[in-house]
């Protein structure tokens, strides 16, 4: 029998190597693509031993090498942390937009069931709370941000426009913050700072005054969110959110994960970023109905993975 062949765009960094080895251990033919601009090879090193893998450096804006039938296409491709898509603001809007596109016409050609992952950023500093994927946002769109949410918005509306158009069978998963092992210790994301500031003994960077809230889902659970919704049958079309309801201020997470860490470190607070979000927070009905998915990893449970990862690095 032959097996179903995956490509996993951003296949080297945090979320894209968890699922393509949750790919293989389903037994998949799994092709992860990456131009390594913020992923890390060293992430697909128990997947590079799988026979049924294999890894191609290659920057998705440009036209896709013939890889032979496609049966699904995850596009996870893009700089995803504040300071990584403000170092590379051009390479973030070209992988959203361009990329998105080259990969739909790909999607066309072969048939295959595409998946865009967007971003809970599409929100902007959001009016409604907790976001609903009807909600449209409230986002700057000529801001320090505007590259990645602007982005994403776009993709999203590419990914549409071929499934109406041409009949793609895509779907859009919005994506909100997700954390847990191969996550980059210096990638700017809050839990990966707070902990390894932590572990270091070195202060605690709070923005602003620390009361603004954000959701934390660990990537196990993420992963198997992408897989159901690409798998599940009537999910051509859908927008759909994927993340952990529960809901933490900087100040509590703060102080969460120095108890954990059992760690000496004072907080230290400096200004609040431009257009950084007040709130952050999925409605997920929509997937727990459409899907029968649910975040089950307790923050917790997923700090204690994380902080054993960045120990032993």
């Amino acid at each position: 029998m032959n097996k179903k062949i995956c490509i996993v765009t951003g296949g080297a960094g945090f979320i894209g190597s968890n699922l393509v080895d949750a790919l293989l251990s389903k037994g998949y033919k799994v092709f992860a693509l990456d131009n390594l601009l913020t992923g890390n090879e060293n992430n697909l090193r128990e997947a590079s031993k799988h026979p049924d893998f294999t890894f191609i450096k290659y920057d998705v804006i440009n036209e896709l090498p013939v890889l032979g039938p496609i049966n699904y296409i995850y596009h996870l491709a893009s700089p995803a942390s504040v300071p990584d898509y403000q170092n590379y603001p051009e390479e973030t809007a070209l992988v959203n937009t361009v990329g998105t596109r080259a990969l739909l016409k790909v999607a066309k050609a072969h048939g295959a069931k595409f998946l865009f992952t967007s971003t809970s950023e599409v929100y902007g500093d959001p009016k409604e709370h907790p976001q609903k994927e009807t909600y449209w946002g409230n986002v700057n769109p000529n801001g320090v941000r505007a590259c990645y949410d602007e982005s994403k918005r776009f993709g999203e509306m590419m990914t549409m426009l071929y499934v109406r158009k041409f009949g793609v069978d895509a779907r859009i998963a919005r994506i909100f913050n997700t954390y847990g092992p191969k996550m980059r210790p210096d990638d700017g994301r809050v839990i990966s700072n707070f902990v390894n500031q932590a572990l270091k003994g070195e202060p605690i960077t709070i923005y602003g005054d620390g009361k603004q809230t954000r959701s934390f889902c660990f990537v196990s659970d993420m992963v198997s969110g992408l897989i159901s919704l690409m798998e599940k049958e009537q999910t051509k079309g859908e927008v759909v959110n994927l993340g952990n309801p529960e809901e933490y201020t900087m100040v509590d997470l703060a102080t969460k994960i120095k108890t954990m860490t059992e760690s000496a470190s004072e907080t230290a607070h400096k200004d609040l970023p431009a257009d950084d979000p007040t709130q952050r927070k999925p409605d997920i009905s929509k997937a727990k109905k459409l899907l029968g998915w649910a975040p089950v990893v307790p923050v917790d449970a997923g700090l204690k993975l994380t902080i054993a990862y960045y120990k032993a690095l």
